[in-house]
């Protein structure tokens, strides 16, 4: 049984930096992305990271500022957040799917989501 459990969220001002953590029991050698959703906005593809080569997908909006990394060992997978701005306010998910995924930054590639956690950027 695969479940996910975000953590890590909070209240930062902008230009801070905050550490999402997703732990992933069951979810061994999946495929893992972060999304956000904030309120009145579509669900939004942030990063991904592959199961089979490590490879890590990111989308524009956050390229340069956000990482995504995982420790196997520990079924961890992190996003890394810095130079956060107001915009990024969002409920944040890690979602893990065991297919082979195409489109990484799509949601309807993973089958398991975590229940989020409150990113909130404010001065």
């Amino acid at each position: 049984q695969v479940q996910l459990v975000e953590s890590g969220g909070g209240l930062v001002q902008p230009g801070g930096s905050l550490r999402l953590s997703c732990a992933a029991s069951g979810a061994d050698y999946y495929a893992m992305g972060w999304f956000r959703q904030a309120p009145g906005k579509e669900r939004e593809g942030l990063s991904a990271i592959s199961s089979f080569d490590g490879s890590t997908y990111y989308a524009d909006s956050v390229k340069g500022r956000f990482t995504i990394s995982r420790d196997n060992a520990k079924n961890i997978v992190y996003l890394q957040m810095n130079s956060l701005k107001p915009e990024d306010t969002a409920l944040y998910y890690c979602a893990a799917s065991p297919w082979a995924v195409v489109a990484f930054l799509k949601g309807s590639e993973y089958d398991y989501w975590g229940q989020g956690t409150q990113v909130t950027v404010s001065s």
